[in-house]
């Protein structure tokens, strides 16, 4: 019992060949369509060749014979295969970014800017002075100078407003980024603001302006 199991593991597997043959139009086979494939095909190993055929049982024959032939070279010395490379680790989804923002306004809509990424290093505090500097970010937008997407600081909103107001957005082009606020690394405190509801109230306060900047977490404009 064990010897006819062993020898039927060892069967070799068998051979398959796969003809496609052209069909004859009007009684035969057109020389530029007289073009026929074999596939001979054992276990892992195949050979696909093409040949001419012009409705003949020899062109099919001889054929087979090659093909035969080619497949047995390729069992004496078979290709390798190399494995397939492992998928890469997939990156853990990132934790959403919650911090607040800060609504840029521009010449044409809003811009929401991480907090983080515009602070006034001047010891100004106040609402008015933050509604200021929201008003030279939008210009530096405008201007082309600045994306929004790296932290700047200012350090005197307010000489630096009186400097850029008669500056038209062709004219900052002129300039570069570092020629108006500060960026890179900190050096100095910076002031950030409050949310306690004593600037809550100072903000109130604040004569209305027609640019009115409100922080958001979520990046939406609130009118002033």
């Amino acid at each position: 019992m064990s010897s006819k199991k062993q020898s039927k593991k060892q069967e070799p597997p068998p051979m398959i060949i796969t003809l496609t043959l052209p069909t004859p139009e009007g009684g035969g086979i057109p020389l530029e369509h007289a073009t026929a494939t074999l596939l001979i095909q054992r276990g892992d190993l195949a050979h696909v060749q093409q040949f001419h055929y012009s409705g003949y049982l020899p062109d099919v024959m001889n054929a087979i014979r090659a093909a035969t032939a080619a497949l047995g070279e390729l069992e004496d010395d078979p290709p390798v295969v190399p494995d397939l490379p492992a998928d890469p680790p997939k990156a853990a989804p990132s934790a959403p970014d919650n911090e607040p923002t800060i609504d840029i306004p521009l010449k044409k809509g809003t811009l929401a800017v991480k907090i983080s990424h515009l602070k006034i290093i001047g010891g100004e505090s106040d609402a008015a002075a933050y509604r200021q500097a929201a008003l030279i970010a939008g210009k530096l937008v405008d201007g082309k100078l600045w994306d929004g997407q790296t932290p700047i600081r200012l350090r005197d909103v307010y000489a630096l407003a009186k400097r850029m107001q008669h500056l038209a957005d062709r004219e900052l082009s002129l300039f570069t980024l570092d020629d108006f606020v500060e960026t890179g690394a900190a050096e100095t405190p910076e002031t950030v603001p409050s949310d306690t509801p004593d600037t809550a109230e100072a903000a109130s306060d604040a004569s209305p302006s027609p640019n009115g900047v409100t922080f958001s977490s979520n990046g939406h404009h609130h009118p002033a």
